[in-house]
């Protein structure tokens, strides 16, 4: 029988990235079915909410999805529709691998590692309010329960993969409380779980500078929610930037694999935008799919594109003059 995966085009260049991905898991010989679902600004204009009930009825009956990117508007508008679709089906973990490409030049060579962030409580709780005119107050909220979850999925993560280093970033020495909890649960699963990995602990600044300095010194990195937005963006630009980087939201019950890049109005609908980070992110649904054979055939033919592509099949963010339909068609000639 096919999985069935609920897909959602997006905003802007979604529906042309999202395209783009379709046709080449498809081409991949993977098993798979498709049910088209609105999320975003274009499903709030015609059904009046960013993410329709049978939106959520989809996901909730076939427990997985595919996301191009969707609009979020600054200091103002709706909530954001990735924090509700993470906050509705509970995917807790936010997992984003981040890994130097062939073909794609940064300061960096043999950058292997991946981020793992707590994606549902924090800051990003979006428990806030005006105390008085001109005074606001937000509310980080840091459960126990969500700290030992994520520090669980953290430690099995890094054992299943054969990873040797779990680096926990953190804010301890202001946020006592809040993230001393978080440091002490990644303490307890890595006693529990894996005592076998090494557990490093740093503070947030001084991580942030490591990883500028020499990024191959780390393995996986686990931190909480806010520190992980900020954190994951800043490893992805230490490989290309969030065009080559993938990423997928996993809960106890369900997944959401997405483009972690913006929804780029401004190239909308001009066969401009780059596929390729909603492609990587479909090889991690072909992985989770356990369509490994699948994922193995798309990612070679990617990396091929890459290293060995020609100005006139890669795309203008990655040194090329190609548009979206013209990569997609270099990565479909390589697959096998």
């Amino acid at each position: 029988m096919p999985h069935t995966v609920c897909l959602i085009q997006g905003d802007g260049i979604g529906p042309e990235v999202v395209e783009a991905t379709r046709t080449v898991l498809e081409a991949s010989r993977a098993a798979l079915s498709w049910v088209d679902l609105p999320a975003g600004a274009a499903a709030a204009e015609r059904f009046g909410d960013t993410i329709p009930e049978a939106t959520l009825e989809g996901i909730r009956t076939h427990k997985i999805a595919l996301k191009g990117p969707v609009t979020t508007p600054v200091g103002r508008g709706f909530v954001s529709v990735n924090v509700r679709l993470r906050k509705a089906f509970n995917l807790y973990a936010a997992v984003r691998p981040v890994r130097s490409l062939r073909g794609i030049k940064t300061r960096y060579d043999n950058v292997e590692l991946v981020v793992i962030r707590e994606n549902t409580e924090g800051l990003y709780s979006g428990i806030e309010h005006e105390v008085v005119p001109g005074v606001v107050e937000t509310l980080k909220v840091t459960t126990r329960a969500g700290c030992e979850r994520i520090a669980r999925y953290a430690f099995e993560y890094a054992r299943s993969r054969g990873r040797k280093k779990v680096t926990v970033f953190h804010k301890a020495n202001i946020m006592k409380m809040a993230d001393g909890l978080f440091l002490d649960c990644a303490r307890r699963m890595h006693r529990e779980l894996a005592p076998e990995i090494l557990l490093e602990e740093l503070i947030i600044d001084n991580g942030c500078m490591q990883l500028v300095r020499d990024p191959t010194q780390f393995d996986v990195l686990l931190m909480e929610n806010y520190n992980g937005d900020l954190v994951s963006d800043l490893c992805a630009g230490l490989v290309g930037g969030l065009g080559v980087v993938p990423g997928a939201n996993i809960g106890d019950d369900g997944a959401i694999f997405e483009a972690v890049h913006g929804s780029a109005p401004d190239i909308a609908g001009r066969d401009l935008a780059n596929p390729l980070a909603l492609i990587m992110s479909g090889v991690m649904m072909l992985n989770h799919l356990g369509e490994s054979d699948a994922a193995a055939r798309v990612k070679a033919a990617y990396d091929d594109v890459l290293a060995t592509g020609s100005p006139d099949e890669l795309t203008r963010d990655i040194g090329g003059r190609a548009g979206t339909k013209a990569f997609t068609a270099a990565i479909l000639k390589r697959l096998r």
